[in-house]
């Protein structure tokens, strides 16, 4: 079987989102007209305008636009500054701003120039007359910022993708249309699902940092105009390709084609590449076009034309929920939410519906359009005719799915979510304070195994264990919520400090925390102490706090009761009279130190009823 692939020797790879989208538009030049310039602002200032938009969409890096009214004026700025994106709005009475965009593209040809204009005929008709070699793309202006944010990710994905798609596979979807009204209409109702999109799928991501870069990944934007460029695009990024969207009519060797869109469309099927197609058309008997190719249909006459595409393109490019069908009867059999989700349901798929959808790259599509790029790289691959039992290709995608889940969460310190942490999880912190000495170590430690393959083993794999860091925000919560630090600064003895905190009560919070982790975790539990001076480099803080070993009790309360006054003894064990002499003779101030608890996973084996641990104690 050819088409299987080999999990002994496939190894999955990091996506490095930080290397995508490297290429950024931070400054734009408008050239407008006083009045012009007035009308752009008119709701408010437009870098305010582009601000609320990125920020609605939890975007970074809004680019800064710098106003001026003339041709030399603008020469002058773009003789000082470095600019991205030159934006012309044409004043009726001014013919000259075509040539103006030309002697600007000889000087400066590698920047962008779009045309900013309301429309109407005489618009229209001045445009057609027009020479517009030095303009990028035309677009109708009706004082919409969405149309800003538009123009500039559209940009930002043409200067983007040929590194991008090639690097790490990210996807592109085609919208071919030569309406300047309609794309301008379009584009920024397509840009805002999908950066909606990314934005949602992006919380699966471990932490905020992993969330902010994936949403580098998400699919790019290209606009064709004509059928000689969507062919170029679509040739360029055939293997990318998640999905087109394409009017009937457009230009077509030089002339207006009624059936230029169908055209293209047969054009893309004889690849017999499995690519899904949107038609779109004015006229609703092209509709027999669309079911001739096998795509969608959208009359573009439709009032409800923005939510007749979203839906479309959230049912056939990969979008929202994975809705598994009965291949004969076209209805739902379950939906798949999420890349848990479907690891927890793949074996509950019929075996119709999985060849179904294994056949039509459903499955590496889900993938692709959330930005996980290694499984869709291998999903897209696989060939359903090479299982003869399709519990092997059940099998294949829930392996994909432990592995690629696996070498996300190595190296990585992930924020614990309760609902998420599971067996293949393995470090998370609770709180936004320090992780301590000893838990920056282990974090440091699972750091380098992942950056370092080479570390694995062909007998045993190389891992810390499963661990939990409570960090140092939540001890500060307890000692101020208990009012501790009175009985703990004081010189009364270990025994009442110890006392005093174990009667005290953990935040809420970090109770619901714990009962999740007790479901996770399959053997005892090492409560270490992990305060902001331990494990450094100058000075020696081994055997200073105390450790305690929590057993795997079959009461999850008698467990909590338990874990919890371990942690409270080594929260306690920082005043404890030994620690303070030491911390005198180290010339560090007690209330200064602050405690982060590590929760681990202890690694050893159980003969009957005991619990024999790996390696245990401290050497001095």
């Amino acid at each position: 079987m050819s088409g299987i692939p080999d999990f002994k020797n496939l190894v999955f790879k990091d996506t490095s989102f930080a290397n995508l989208m490297n290429k950024r538009i931070y400054n734009v030049l408008l050239i407008a007209t006083k009045y012009d310039a007035f009308m752009l602002e008119d709701d408010g200032r437009v870098d305010e305008q582009i601000f609320n938009e990125y920020t609605s969409l939890s975007l970074r890096y809004p680019p800064r636009f710098t106003q001026v009214t003339t041709e030399e004026e603008a020469l002058a700025e773009l003789k000082n500054r470095n600019f991205e994106l030159i934006i012309c709005m044409p004043n009726m009475d001014n013919r000259d701003i075509f040539a103006a965009a030309t002697e600007i593209k000889i000087h400066y040809p590698n920047i962008p120039i779009v045309v900013l204009t309301p429309f109407s005929k005489e618009v229209s008709k001045r445009i057609a007359n027009e020479d517009l070699s030095a303009i990028d793309y035309v677009f109708s202006w009706l004082g919409n910022a969405e149309l800003l944010l538009a123009i500039i990710k559209l940009i930002e994905d043409k200067m983007n993708a040929p590194d991008d798609t090639a690097s790490v596979g990210v996807q592109i979807i085609l919208l071919v249309e030569d309406s300047v009204r309609f794309y301008s209409s379009a584009l920024p109702h397509l840009y805002k699902f999908v950066l909606e999109q990314s934005q949602m799928f992006a919380k699966e991501a471990l932490n905020d940092h992993q969330r902010t870069l994936r949403m580098r990944g998400r699919p790019k934007i290209k606009l064709a105009r004509t059928y000689e460029e969507a062919v170029r695009i679509f040739n360029q990024y055939r293997d990318n390709m998640l999905g087109i969207i394409s009017d009937m009519s457009f230009m077509h060797n030089g002339v207006k084609d009624p059936y230029a869109g169908y055209k293209f469309g047969q054009y893309v099927r004889k690849t017999g590449l499995i690519i899904p197609f949107v038609l779109e058309s004015s006229e609703v008997g092209n509709k027999v076009y669309a079911k001739e190719l096998g795509a969608s249909f959208i009359d573009k006459n439709s009032k409800s034309y923005p939510q007749d595409l979203r839906k479309k393109i959230m049912q056939r490019f990969g979008f929202g929920d994975f809705v598994i069908l009965n291949p004969q009867t076209k209805e739902e059999i379950m939906r798949i939410k999420d890349l848990k989700d479907l690891q927890k349901k793949v074996f509950q798929i019929p075996d119709d519906s999985l060849v179904y959808h294994l056949s039509r790259n459903h499955f590496s599509r889900f993938f692709y359009s959330r930005a996980m790029f290694p499984p869709a790289e291998v999903l897209k691959r696989v060939d359903v005719s090479d299982y003869k039992d399709m519990d092997e290709a059940r099998k294949l995608i829930f392996d994909l799915i432990v592995q690629y889940r696996r070498m996300k969460n190595s190296g990585v310190v992930a924020v614990y979510q309760k609902e998420r942490f599971d067996e293949y999880s393995n470090f998370a912190r609770i709180g936004d304070g320090s992780l301590g000495g000893k838990g920056r170590g282990l974090a440091f430690i699972g750091a380098m195994v992942k950056r370092y393959p080479k570390l694995e083993h062909d007998h045993f794999a190389v891992t810390i264990p499963k661990t939990v860091v409570i960090c140092t925000d939540i001890f500060d919560e307890f000692m101020e919520t208990n009012e501790l630090y009175s009985v703990a600064l004081s010189d009364v003895d270990d025994e009442t400090i110890l006392k005093y905190f174990l009667r005290a009560s953990l935040p809420s919070r970090l109770i619901e925390d714990l009962m999740a982790f007790f479901d996770v975790v399959k053997s005892p539990i090492a409560v270490r102490s992990s305060s902001l001076l331990e494990d450094s480099h100058y000075q020696p803080f081994a055997g200073i706090y105390s450790t305690y070993m929590v057993p795997k009790l079959e009461d999850k309360y008698d467990m909590l009761r338990t874990l919890s006054d371990a942690i409270k003894a080594v929260y306690a064990s920082v005043f404890y009279r030994d620690s303070k002499a030491y911390m005198t003779a180290t010339s560090n101030l007690i209330d200064q130190e602050k405690m982060a608890i590590v929760l681990q996973e202890v690694v050893g084996n159980r003969y009957n009823d005991r619990f024999y641990p790996t390696i245990s104690g401290v050497a001095r």
